[in-house]
């Protein structure tokens, strides 16, 4: 089976992939419905369980979201998907700044952030400017933005609040970014197939990040910052990036890598994704907030979508650049 599907043409071998993950998706959303039916005497069980399953309904819903936008980006080509990413990404800001209050000082800053560098930054990424998108916002923007604010003649807790907006720039615009860049690198016979190397980098973040959660509800270890998160030890972080790890350097077949430049691509990015996490519950923590959103609803419509891709907007960037730098391209 696997040598029959290596010798399809790669649109076929992508077509494979989203109907083996559509598959897995509607195979999950079944069981999670079906659980939804089960009774539970115990009122406090019963209340329990329904919060795991609404936190599993939650990470689903994403994925569907997400799978549909990979999904019709590939079909409608690159610069639909990076127009899609796009819209994540002003999503994403907009629910990190909303969390977040302002004043009117800020608004000439937040329509720079919405209505210029969005755009720019994705305009550089579909324009392949691949040295400059890499600079533009930790350079040009975060200059430019502090600038901004002085015009504005509001220096109220001017430090915090140039912060608040560049940490939401960095992550929800930066991060995210480098996404849909990575369909735009040129790897030497890999024609037409960098959505498989999406499709691996979104993969072994999640299997990271479940398989964590997942081991910190098993295994009683204390926390390393229980006022930051009650779940992050390092026991469950160094099972989680390691199961990751492993699961990466087996699905080096589909990747332009060979097994062991798969694992340790797989590492560094399961190291920047896990522990930028953990950066983004500090933030929320900061904010008074359990979530970006209010009983797993998010406060922009989007469903919380920040909470479920705030891993891959720490992981896609140091992933990116370590496989542009190691393979020189």
């Amino acid at each position: 089976m696997y040598q029959y599907l290596r010798q399809l043409p790669a649109t076929q071998q992508v077509s494979a992939l989203f109907i083996f993950v559509f598959g897995v998706l509607i195979l999950a959303s079944i069981t999670a419905f079906v659980l939804s039916l089960r009774q539970h005497d115990d009122t406090e069980q019963a209340h329990a369980y329904q919060e795991e399953l609404r936190s599993v309904e939650g990470v689903l819903g994403t994925s569907w979201l997400m799978v549909l936008v990979f999904w019709v980006g590939w079909l409608a080509g690159d610069r639909v998907a990076i127009t899609l990413f796009g819209l994540v990404s002003f999503f994403t800001l907009r629910e990190f700044l909303t969390l977040s209050p302002t004043r009117r000082g800020d608004h000439r800053s937040l329509i720079l952030a919405f209505f210029v560098v969005l755009p720019a930054q994705y305009w550089l990424v579909g324009t392949e400017r691949f040295n400059l998108f890499t600079v533009f916002i930790p350079v040009y923007v975060f200059l430019a933005l502090p600038v901004v604010s002085a015009l504005a003649n509001d220096p109220h807790r001017f430090l915090e609040r140039n912060a608040k907006l560049q940490w939401g720039i960095m992550v929800c615009i930066y991060g995210m970014s480098h996404v849909p860049a990575l369909l735009l690198l040129d790897f030497p016979h890999y024609d037409k197939k960098n959505a498989f190397l999406l499709f691996f980098l979104v993969i072994v973040v999640q299997t990271c990040m479940v398989v964590q959660h997942l081991v910190s509800r098993r295994l009683t270890r204390p926390p390393v910052a229980p006022e930051v998160s009650k779940s992050f030890s390092w026991h469950s972080w160094l099972i989680g990036i390691g199961v990751a790890s492993l699961l990466g350097a087996l699905l080096a077949g589909i990747t332009p890598f060979v097994p062991g430049q798969a694992l340790a691509l797989s590492l560094i990015a399961c190291m920047a994704g896990s522990l930028g996490h953990l950066v983004m519950k500090a933030l929320k923590r900061d904010r008074g907030v359990t979530n970006w959103g209010s009983r797993g609803r998010s406060v922009t419509g989007a469903g919380g979508l920040l909470d479920r891709v705030d891993a891959l907007c720490f992981a896609a960037p140091v992933f990116f650049h370590s496989v542009r730098w190691y393979f020189g391209l």
